[in-house]
């Protein structure tokens, strides 16, 4: 058995009260010696990346090393790593999220987001999710059972460091899983947007998003979607970059040309720094 790491911070987007948050918590303390809890206190699904740049934030601590936060995962990592906890955390796990995060949904998810935002920060970091089907009880059994040896296992193998480690188990018990597979997110799986108007008590409209889901549409084992649905455990690194430049090309220098500006020498343009804002 290899040998526990120090400490590893958790966090979620179902909200501390979660019961995934319970099983990453039996998880984490297989495999560390320190395990800090930073969770939403409200249910902050959907919320992807997002920080609370808006209002305040308020930490509440509940026990020794467990905290809650009105906010986003991944305002819980940034006040986790710069704040809460004593050091560094030499991981970062986020789940075990009630539902898979795959396909189109790991643009949006939570949890992936506070994945994401340790990677940021150069910490590693695997976001964890169970898949369940509707008509049937969550397998909460199946990512305890393996979840403590699969992220030791990923430890000791390693990943790109630009990359968090997306795991989701499949919706069958611990005995009925198939094997593991290497996947990838595979766009397709959205079919539309599902909007439901209603009205308050003044008559005032409002409205609840969601998606129109086709994810029978998206086939193959080499796709997340595609190895859930064989029983497989689905193992996808994801980075928070998107860009496309190492598969995309145009010629710049024509563009240029076309919208009238002028390159000139290059090297002699004034090399202002573009403003970010915070």
């Amino acid at each position: 058995m290899s040998k526990p790491i120090k400490r590893v911070l958790l966090t979620n987007d179902d909200g501390w009260r979660g019961p995934g948050f319970k099983v990453l918590e039996d998880i984490a303390r297989e495999i560390a010696e320190e395990v800090w809890l930073v969770s939403p206190d409200l249910d902050q699904s959907g919320v992807s990346m997002s920080i609370s740049v808006h209002h305040p934030l308020r930490v509440h601590q509940f026990e020794e090393r467990r905290f809650s936060v009105s906010g986003t995962p991944s305002d819980c990592i940034l006040l986790g790593v710069a704040e809460l906890l004593p050091e560094k955390p030499d991981l970062i796990l986020s789940g075990v999220n009630r539902g898979a995060n795959i396909s189109d949904s790991v643009a949006y998810s939570g949890t992936i987001g506070g994945a994401l935002t340790g990677t940021l920060l150069g910490i590693p970091a695997i976001a964890l999710s169970q898949a369940y089907h509707s008509t049937s009880p969550v397998h909460w059994e199946t990512s305890r059972q393996y979840g403590a040896q699969l992220v030791r296992e990923l430890l000791e193998t390693g990943w790109p460091e630009d990359c968090a480690m997306n795991i989701n188990f499949p919706a069958r018990a611990p005995e009925d899983v198939r094997g593991m597979a290497i996947c990838r997110p595979q766009r397709g799986s959205i079919g539309g947007v599902k909007i439901e108007r209603r009205e308050d008590t003044r008559g005032v409209p409002y409205y609840w998003l969601g998606f129109k889901r086709q994810s029978e549409r998206i086939i193959g084992r080499e796709t997340d979607v595609g190895a859930l649905r064989d029983g497989l455990i689905a193992l996808s690194p994801v980075r928070f970059e998107r860009g496309i430049a190492d598969s995309w090309h145009i010629d710049t220098d024509q563009l240029s040309d076309r919208l009238g500006i002028n390159t000139g020498d290059r090297d002699d343009a004034p090399k202002n720094e573009p403003s970010i804002d915070h």
